[in-house]
Parts: C-alpha cells; sequence; structure tokens
C-alpha cells in the first residue's frame, strides 16, 4: 500500500495574523501575494545581556507589483529605535494600505 505524500505550505511566524519571515538582517511582514508588504531592515544593533537587539530599523511599505518601477515600490518609508515600534508602524501602514485597496 503506497503512502500518500502531503503537500505542506511552510508556516511562518506570525504577527497580527499576517507572516513576518527574515532573511539575515532583514524583515518582511504581510503575504507577498497581497499588493503591499512592509520591510523592515535592521541598520544597527546593540548588545544587552550578552544578546544582541536590532537598535536602528528602516521601516519600509512597498508594493508586490512586479510592474511597478523598483524607485516607485516604496510608499512610505521612516527610521525607528527597535524592531518592535519599527513593526507597530509597518503593521498600521499595511492595515491601512491593503483597506485603501
Amino acid at each position: 500500500m503506497a503512502e500518500e505524500k502531503k503537500t505542506k505550505e511552510p508556516k511562518f511566524t506570525e504577527y497580527k495574523g499576517k507572516p513576518l519571515v527574515r532573511s539575515g538582517k532583514t524583515i518582511y511582514y504581510g503575504d507577498m501575494n497581497d499588493p503591499y508588504v512592509v520591510c523592515l531592515t535592521v541598520k544597527s544593533e546593540k548588545e544587552e545581556n550578552g544578546v544582541k537587539i536590532a537598535d536602528d530599523v528602516t521601516v519600509q511599505l512597498i508594493s508586490t507589483d512586479p510592474t511597478v518601477s523598483p524607485k516607485d515600490m516604496v510608499l512610505k518609508k521612516s527610521e525607528k529605535k527597535g524592531v518592535f515600534t519599527a513593526l507597530d508602524l509597518g503593521a498600521a501602514w499595511l492595515e491601512r494600505q491593503l483597506k485603501k485597496g
């Protein structure tokens, strides 16, 4: 009896119901199938109690439309202290932009 293999989509960490994916010092928040996602880039880190934590973070709301030119992909951009502050700002931007359509 042959066993059927089930194809599983990888399970990503989520924040407020949307995927959160890290690649090096870049964190993407949102579903790549949506028209917009948030890109967080860790610019600098500091060490506290022997653990490295993000200090300066760039937040960008970007379009996922492949027909948009790279210079027009960034809709909003800001610099924040700490990844959680940056992620909260990015989540608010993304939610508002997705509601607009």
